[in-house]
């Protein structure tokens, strides 16, 4: 039996997802959509789906088993919750919350439920060259990690959609997640650095480099360009006792001719992505059939709202800002 989906949300990354379940993978079915404006819902409603006036309608519906919330950061609290309340698992795309008092909100419904629900959608955990890197750090082979260095490059920015703040609350928890994820590490402390702005950025502050201290005393270099003008370009780089290991560019394939060597460059999130979205999805799907999540937890949204938080006031006070956790509930190790 295919499991039974239904998204909220079908704007751009909605739209690619409903894509993806509905012509990629197998093992599940769109079975509603809904989205604020509901003449695009009707559109990007695929065959014999559901469109829903509201996402409650959507989650409590008896004929959707599992919810896919692609809708805008803000809603995501209240949709998680009814999720939560629903017994449904739930894929949720970042950020999972824009505050630390949702981010606990949702942990505490999942904990007193008793049950892990709740899938975030930090894509990089499924990426190949992010699990190999992993694999190396994992390893041992390299000694202890002391540095890592992590490039997150834009072409460009929706002019008015992307305001100055959404590199530190937005951009920045896929950096500040896989780097908790690859270092087996958590976040202790924030700093921002913000240099002369790009030409490109118009009004925007950007570029902005961020310093992630890790509690082992390891520290994590961010830099994020959104207007950089050349491509989608994602770089990683693990500096460790013994030696370094880096992620490939991609695409891998190198063209040498007449006109030189060069190397082609995504053009957005999707094509560099294409494959870690599919895998994430595969994984996902299998969890929901079992009534349950996989992936990055409601635990790992919360860590990546308070590292933007703490880099949101370090970009105001100059400072190093702490960032402080609860006590990690046991559902979560």
């Amino acid at each position: 039996m295919a499991l039974k989906v239904g998204v909220i949300g079908t704007g751009m990354i909605g739209q690619d997802h409903i894509r993806r379940l509905t012509q990629v993978l197998s093992g599940v079915e769109v079975a509603g959509v809904t989205d604020i404006d509901l003449a695009r819902a009707k559109s990007a409603a695929p065959a014999g789906a559901t469109v829903y006036e509201t996402p409650e309608a959507l989650i409590t519906a008896p004929e959707v088993q599992a919810v896919v919330i692609c809708s805008w950061g803000p809603a995501h609290e209240a949709q998680l919750l009814a999720c939560i309340a629903a017994g449904k698992p739930v894929f949720c795309e970042k950020p999972m919350v824009t505050s630390e008092a949702a981010a606990l909100k949702v942990i505490e419904a999942e904990v007193a439920f008793g049950r892990r629900l709740v899938q975030v959608g930090f894509m990089r955990r499924f990426d190949a060259d992010y699990r190999r890197l992993k694999r190396v750090i994992d390893g041992g082979t390299l000694g202890a990690p002391l540095m890592y260095y992590s490039k997150h490059r834009n072409a460009s920015v929706p002019e008015g959609l992307y305001t100055s703040e959404m590199p530190l609350n937005d951009t920045l928890v896929h950096d500040a997640d896989i780097s908790r994820w690859l270092l087996s590490d958590e976040v202790s402390a924030v700093e921002v650095r913000v240099p002369r702005r790009s030409t490109r950025g118009r009004d925007l502050r950007d570029p902005v480099m961020v310093m992630l201290h890790m509690a082992s005393e390891a520290i994590v270099d961010v830099e994020i360009s959104v207007n950089i003008g050349y491509g989608y370009d994602i770089r990683g780089e693990v500096s460790c006792e013994n030696g370094i290991a880096a992620l490939p560019n991609r695409p891998a394939a190198v063209v040498t001719d007449a006109n030189g060597i060069r190397q082609a460059i995504p053009e957005d999130w999707r094509e560099r992505f294409i494959e870690a979205y599919d895998q994430e999805f595969r994984e996902w799907i299998v969890a929901a059939g079992a009534g349950t999540a996989t992936g990055p937890s409601a635990w790992d949204g919360y860590a990546a709202t308070l590292v933007a938080d703490a880099a949101l006031r370090a970009v105001d006070s100059g400072a190093r800002e702490p960032v402080t956790m609860i006590d990690k509930p046991a559902l979560y190790n």
